[in-house]
């Protein structure tokens, strides 16, 4: 069983989602809280994982990112990462308010973009008691360059330049496409990025909107959340990989990983990187985050 709810972040923003209750537990229960990567939405999947913890007796609550989907916050449509881990803290302190929280068993979830932000939260805030973060980013210059040609890379950080005046002159911040057909220019220029929102938005109803600032993008390549990691000790730690991303490479993430501290685990599977979120990829990776959660919360 799930239901909406909702609750303000520190500066008066409204995030809305779900929480899910722990199935067969009477009384506060541990509860993980989760959001998803860049510009996604609630329902892309994550409900899929949420079920999977509920039923182990954890409460699950999933919300949009401000700016996106269902939550409050202008400008829509824009990613900014510290906003985003500020929001991961409100969840927080919001679920400790309630009475069918244990206050003192909270994990964090995060995949891509979001994968990111749980490194940088379970690092700053020890009310996290355990953390898994899928498929992550970890160094954010380093994705940029390796996703955007070189020969693009000095007109882009001009259109940055160009943004900011225009936004400091009071004048709308420029948007792009988050993905689009291979060759057009996009936020995340691979194919299996448009293959699966293109899909999804096809196949569901959704939230989810193909745009996003340009500022967000400024702001990606200047976020680095593998700086933190290694700070995370002793807070429980599991990183999910996938061997055939190249969006958020396996070998940027697993440098990352063999800087951070035990206790932790690494998880790796199958295929790219959307294929985290279902088939084979998910059976396998589902369980053993439900197991890492139950065992450290």
């Amino acid at each position: 069983m799930r239901h909406d709810i909702e609750f303000n972040t520190e500066d008066g923003v409204i995030l809305r989602g779900w929480f899910y209750r722990a199935k067969g537990v009477e009384g506060p229960a541990p509860t993980v809280i989760m959001a998803h990567g860049f510009t996604a939405t609630r329902e892309i999947f994550l409900g899929s994982f949420a079920e999977v913890f509920s039923a182990a007796g954890m409460n699950v609550i999933v919300y949009d990112h401000r700016n996106f989907g269902v939550s409050d916050g202008t400008p829509r449509q824009h990613v900014d990462p510290w906003a985003q881990i500020n929001g991961y803290r409100d969840a927080i302190t919001y679920a400790q308010t309630l009475p069918e929280v244990d206050a003192g068993r909270i994990g964090i979830w995060g995949s891509s973009y979001s994968g990111g932000h749980v490194l940088v939260v379970a690092a700053l805030d020890r009310r996290v008691k355990c953390v898994v973060s899928q498929v992550p980013l970890t160094w954010g210059f380093e994705s940029a360059r390796r996703l955007i040609r070189g020969d693009h890379w000095a007109g882009l950080r001009a259109a940055f330049d160009g943004d900011r005046a225009a936004r400091a002159r009071g004048e709308p911040g420029a948007m792009m496409p988050v993905t689009a057909p291979e060759g057009q220019p996009c936020a995340l220029p691979t194919a299996d990025t448009y293959d699966f929102f293109t899909r999804f938005a096809a196949e569901n109803e959704t939230s989810w909107r193909n745009e996003v600032t340009l500022h967000s993008i400024e702001m990606f390549t200047e976020y680095e959340p593998a700086t933190y990691i290694a700070r995370i000790a002793p807070t429980p730690l599991m990183v999910v990989v996938a061997s055939g991303d190249h969006l958020t490479p396996f070998d940027m993430t697993a440098r990352a990983y063999a800087q951070a501290l035990e206790p932790k685990r690494l998880v790796v599977l199958p295929g790219g990187h959307f294929e985290a979120y279902t088939g084979e990829p998910f059976a396998i990776s589902a369980p053993a985050q439900r197991d890492w959660f139950s065992t450290h919360l």
